[in-house]
């Protein structure tokens, strides 16, 4: 458990780390007026966890705390989301992965506008 734990620290702060990296280069590049580096990151996060899921099938014990649910999740969680969406539409859940999507999506925006609501008043 400890060490699972830890291999998900180091793999989450490097994910971090990187998502930070490419999204400043982003808006170095292109611009900061649209977020083609959260468009990027969450584009090659959802990629990079098809492939992590398929290979690391083997077995290697260490390899899915540090990559898929630290490295990734600290690099994108909206890559654990693409996964998750798609395995309920694999097992033929589609109207409960069409759910997932509008209540994440919704719910994470009403959230997010009640957050900058309630931040609004404490500043």
């Amino acid at each position: 458990m400890l060490m699972n734990l830890t291999l998900v620290a180091l793999g989450g702060a490097a994910g971090s780390a990187m998502r930070y990296l490419v999204v400043l280069t982003a808006a170095r590049i292109f611009g900061p007026a649209a977020p083609l580096g959260t468009v990027a990151v969450n584009v090659l996060g959802s990629f990079l966890i098809g492939v992590a899921v398929v290979v690391l099938a083997d077995g290697r014990a260490w390899a899915y705390p540090l990559l898929v649910a630290g490295f990734l999740g600290g690099f994108t969680t909206f890559s654990a989301f693409s996964l998750e969406t798609f395995r309920l539409w694999e097992a033929g859940h589609s109207a409960l992965a069409m759910a997932y999507v509008a209540g994440s999506v919704g719910l994470g925006l009403v959230a997010l506008v009640a957050g900058l609501a309630a931040g609004r008043v404490i500043a």
